[in-house]
């Protein structure tokens, strides 16, 4: 999955991606630089269902930004700074969203394939 994601991680200052499932299950996660926190401890159940059906949006933080984007299989979670080109990274989603909607749930122990 990763090969997916190669052309969002290599745009200016995109630091990570986490894919998360409906369920709040990290599905795929990848930063530029480690984490002092795994996103697995996170509550992503509660941040999904805040979300409301939400196709798209922008949240704005202190130290940067993140770009959500519903997909198929759950919500796609950009993490970038203030120097990212916000159009070049929803563009790098718009590409990247027929190859993420083709992975589908093969069991619920968090494996999935293509």
């Amino acid at each position: 999955m990763k090969k997916i994601f190669n052309d969002l991680i290599d745009l200016k200052d995109v630091n990570g991606v986490i894919l998360i499932s409906f369920d709040g299950e990290v599905i795929y996660e990848d930063f530029s630089s480690p984490l002092a926190e795994r996103p697995e401890s996170r509550d992503w159940r509660s941040f999904v269902e805040s979300l409301n059906g939400a196709k798209e949006a922008n949240l704005v933080f202190e130290k940067g930004t993140l770009y959500v984007r519903e997909t198929k299989i759950g919500y796609l979670v950009v993490s970038m700074g203030f120097l990212a080109s916000a159009p070049m990274v929803r563009l790098t989603c718009d590409v990247l969203l027929p190859s993420i909607n083709k992975f589908k749930m093969e069991t619920r122990s968090s494996r999935w394939r293509k």
